[in-house]
């Protein structure tokens, strides 16, 4: 690969940004992020990182007509940097007035004053990485908060007038399906608006890795992992949550169409926007972008990043430029992961996995958990 031509976003196409921090204070032991927990000097360190950011942002105004629709902080641990550097990344976007801006938190990381300091610089939802409820399994991820620290934060949340949602993860090895379940309970009883609910990957390179590989820790069951998905499906419908996509869930209201997530007053319209095929722009170091048939990654370590673009240099790294059949593939995988489907023919290899209405296909639970599979059938790699 090598690097592309940046187009130009136009002002109809819906288009969304997100904005990387790097830094961590510990990495944990599953994270293949790209993430750091040292500083690197001038445009690359916590107090001085965000003017990196705002010379990019700069710069990628010759190619962005119309606003962002929303705009995602993601690490890392974002809200590391001071509400106020966060603040000048948020106003120097393009930004629709009604957009979704999110950021997400480590507990440990975030005050009341804080929070309530993002929420008056235009900020309005907060993903706080939660992940489990159990120490057992807090301790084999890594993570260093505490979950007691859960209903404070989540009461700040609510008092700074924020959308919440909390981010879990099942399938850590050694955790039994009761252990996922007080997570689940434990993570509702913070009363959040969104939870997002992912499977662990044992990625190669992370420490969790190594561990199982020298037997240290078990190699997680697929199967274990499938009862856990069924259980929170389970524990969260019943709570009044509807899934709109494979691992993300948005309470309910009243009235509201549970095939149409852009009508869920709840569902993070950041994640449509990575399912519904939009132009999306990355900040930061390592983060991609995706405009149209064109997609490309910035250089990865903080220092080359903030040297590129104090150079007035982009920082790509390299780019692609996406085929029609690759394109194709995309809709199709991207699309059958929501609620709302994909329009595609019915299969006979699909019955009971998904469900017709109004032309499109759209999973069962069953078929959620076997969605690789389902892809694999509509591009006719499968029967």
């Amino acid at each position: 690969m090598a690097q592309v031509a940046i187009p130009i976003s136009p002002a109809h196409k819906a288009k969304s940004a997100y904005v990387h921090i790097p830094f961590c204070t510990v990495r944990c032991g599953y994270c293949d992020f790209n993430t750091y927990i040292n500083d690197f000097g001038p445009g690359a360190s916590r107090g001085n990182y965000h003017q990196s950011v705002l010379r990019e942002i700069e710069m990628s105004k010759r190619c962005i007509e119309g606003k962002f629709r929303t705009v995602f902080f993601g690490g890392g641990t974002p809200t590391l940097l001071d509400a106020k550097s966060l603040a000048e990344i948020l106003h120097a976007l393009p930004v629709a007035t009604d957009a979704e801006v999110t950021i997400e938190a480590n507990p440990e990381t975030v005050t009341a004053q804080s929070l309530k300091d993002l929420a008056s610089a235009g900020f309005t939802r907060v993903s706080v990485g939660m992940q489990s409820a159990v120490p057992k399994v807090l301790a084999t991820l890594d993570r260093q908060h505490r979950p007691e620290r859960l209903p404070v934060v989540a009461q700040w949340v609510r008092d700074a007038g924020l959308d919440f949602s909390v981010d879990l993860i099942y399938g850590t090895p050694g955790e039994t399906l009761e252990d996922w379940k007080t997570s689940l309970e434990h993570a509702l009883s913070l009363e959040p608006d969104h939870m997002s609910a992912y499977s662990l990957i044992v990625e190669p390179g992370t420490k969790l890795h190594a561990q199982v590989a020298r037997g240290i820790l078990p190699q997680p069951d697929p199967d274990e992992a499938a009862d856990k998905y069924l259980l929170t499906d389970q524990v969260l419908s019943e709570a009044g949550f509807a899934w709109y996509e494979i691992s993300n869930f948005a309470r309910a209201l009243p009235g509201e169409d549970h095939l149409d997530a852009s009508k869920r007053r709840f569902a993070s319209r950041h994640n449509l926007a990575y399912w519904r095929d939009w132009d999306w722009w990355g900040y930061g170091p390592g983060a991609h972008s995706h405009v149209g048939d064109t997609r490309w990654w910035n250089v990865k370590h903080p220092l080359a990043y903030a040297q590129r673009v104090r150079d007035e240099e982009i920082p790509m790294h390299e780019g692609e430029k996406l085929s029609v059949e690759d394109r194709e593939l995309e809709r199709l995988m991207l699309s059958i992961r929501t609620c709302e489907g994909v329009q595609a023919p019915m299969r006979p290899e699909l019955e009971g996995l998904v469900t017709e209405n109004d032309g499109r296909l759209i999973l069962t639970v069953q078929g959620r958990l076997m969605a690789d599979y389902v892809t694999r059938v509509l591009a006719g790699w499968e029967g």
